[in-house]
């Protein structure tokens, strides 16, 4: 898969044109590095990581079977991290009853200099609508930080509903779930591909 197809790509009304791409972990480290070790990026906890600790993580999240990684792209330019995976065979193993069409999400936006308004709740919901564009999607499953209220939030308005902290090794996890109706109803959207 190249590195320069698009997978998923959607405009929204006001910011514009959001797509996703193939994660390059050789060509796309640097550009990592810079996202996860910056201070805001705090709750990925990859803040004290080199550069080469971020090529070997990606590297090993684009050769595992249940887990992926992709670059998305604002207007054509690299704004955000997004990642999906198996839930019931990474992260969440023996945490909640795992469902056939579960699929495990991780977003990570861009630090900028100029933030525009929306851009993160745009970004969360081109994620959400890159998952359910696979049919065989059929719920989504998150576990961020407790602490973490900005993303509880943003997850909210795109339809999740927390469940119930649960404890994994690296920290105490909110799990929530959102549904294909849940999202639809929360963004008037449905997944679809390009």
């Amino acid at each position: 898969m190249s590195t320069t197809e698009i997978l998923y790509a959607r405009t929204d009304a006001e910011l514009g044109t959001f797509s996703v791409r193939p994660l390059d972990p050789f060509a796309d480290a640097e550009l990592l590095h810079g996202w996860v070790t910056h201070p805001k990026a705090s709750f990925w906890m990859m803040q004290d990581a080199t550069l080469p600790d971020v090529e070997r993580e990606y590297m090993r999240i684009t050769a595992h079977e249940h887990h992926q990684a992709f670059i998305g792209l604002h207007e054509g330019r690299p704004a955000f991290l997004m990642e999906t995976y198996d839930p019931s065979e990474l992260e969440l193993v023996g945490l909640y009853d795992a469902q056939p069409g579960d699929v495990g999400m991780h977003f990570l936006v861009a630090p900028s200099d100029t933030p525009l308004h929306g851009f993160t709740r745009a970004v969360i919901t081109t994620v959400m609508a890159a998952v359910f564009a696979d049919p065989a999607a059929e719920r989504v499953v998150v576990e961020p930080d407790v602490n973490n209220t900005a993303v509880h939030a943003l997850n909210e308005a795109v339809g999740f509903v927390a469940e119930r902290p649960v404890t994994k090794p690296e920290k105490e996890a909110l799990l929530s779930f959102c549904t294909r109706a849940q999202f639809e109803a929360a963004t008037g959207l449905t997944g679809e591909s390009i």
